[in-house]
């Protein structure tokens, strides 16, 4: 067997070594220039990725939702707990956007929970539900509180072809209060209502009563609704220190309340579009303040008032 390389072959060779090299040698510079980065800026060792590690994310001591106590003594409740406070720490997008959004809703649901008597904590629960954001379930669930149809209907949303409240941020508040405060005045306890929220106030009641419990962390639920209360609990802690589980989001970069006047209409509306052009906006904009109004007109048969936003002037222009 020749051992001797022909002179192309050795070029070539020799080519493919100073490539390798050239790579290994670019790939180790940006390795240290980020340990640089990381130690000239002074970036905090927090939950996260620093380039170099993967820490579990703090725990608080004292944990409670709407003033009752979390017993994370009892390690299954601990390890319950500790699970959403590490899936939704490292949940990087959601829990980014949900830090984001807060800005624009907190001070929308605040004063409506305030209002009803509800605790402040159950703007969490809005978290949780939808991220704050207008989704649709695959069962149907709607908005920002998860309602289905016929939920939403005993408590006095308006549902067709044409408007659906359970879009409307302050209306479905309205309503999930309602509901709220129904399951407080069955439970007499606001972690039991808060739970109900997510298996219905039949299917807590029903655990309940067959397990002889009176108290949340005694049941034994559904995967879903037995992670449910500690997702509540770590995303409030997370939402109320997001420094702490690694998330520097400065004020510029969080999403600005939305500022507009009202125009209230009794009549019917031919083309929603018109109208929109009408008001100096579009119908997208329109649509983006208003997204309970689900279709190019409002008929309005029963000639009902509606308060539709406008945008204030300034805060935002359609696009030319």
């Amino acid at each position: 067997m020749n051992t001797i390389l022909p002179a192309k072959a050795k070029e070539k060779q020799k080519y493919l070594y100073t490539l390798t090299g050239f790579v290994l040698a670019v790939g180790l510079f940006f390795i240290m220039t980020n340990v640089y980065f990381v130690q000239e800026k002074n970036v905090p060792v927090q939950a996260g990725i620093d380039f170099q590690r993967i820490i579990s994310p703090p725990i608080p001591e004292n944990l409670d939702f709407a003033g009752e106590r979390v017993p994370k003594e009892s390690f299954d409740i601990f390890e319950r707990i500790e699970r959403e406070f590490i899936v939704n720490t490292y949940w990087y997008s959601y829990t980014m956007l949900a830090i984001k959004r807060a800005t624009r809703w907190f001070p929308v649901i605040e004063p409506i929970l305030k209002k009803n008597n509800i605790p402040d904590d159950f703007k969490y629960v809005a978290v949780i539900e939808s991220g704050l954001y207008n989704s649709v379930s695959p069962a149907g669930a709607t908005g920002f509180w998860q309602i289905m149809e016929d939920i939403g209907k005993k408590y006095q949303l308006e549902i067709n072809a044409e408007v659906d409240e359970r879009y409307n941020v302050e209306k479905s508040t309205e309503a999930a209060c309602s509901y709220i405060k129904d399951a407080y005045g069955l439970f007499k306890n606001w972690t039991l209502a808060a739970a109900s929220y997510n298996m219905g106030l039949n299917g807590v009641q029903k655990q309940m009563e067959r397990q002889k419990a009176d108290n949340y962390y005694n049941l034994i639920l559904n995967e879903e609704t037995s992670r449910y209360m500690a997702r509540v609990i770590a995303m409030k802690e997370i939402l109320k220190n997001p420094e702490k589980y690694g998330y520097f989001i400065g004020e510029k970069e969080k999403y600005i309340p939305l500022k507009s006047n009202i125009v209230e209409i009794s009549g019917s509306i031919e083309n929603l579009a018109d109208f929109a052009v009408k008001k100096g906006i579009n119908y997208k904009i329109l649509k983006i303040y208003n997204p309970w109004l689900r279709d190019i007109e409002l008929t309005n048969k029963e000639h009902r008032t509606y308060s539709i936003k406008i945008p204030a002037k300034g805060t935002i222009e359609p696009i030319k």
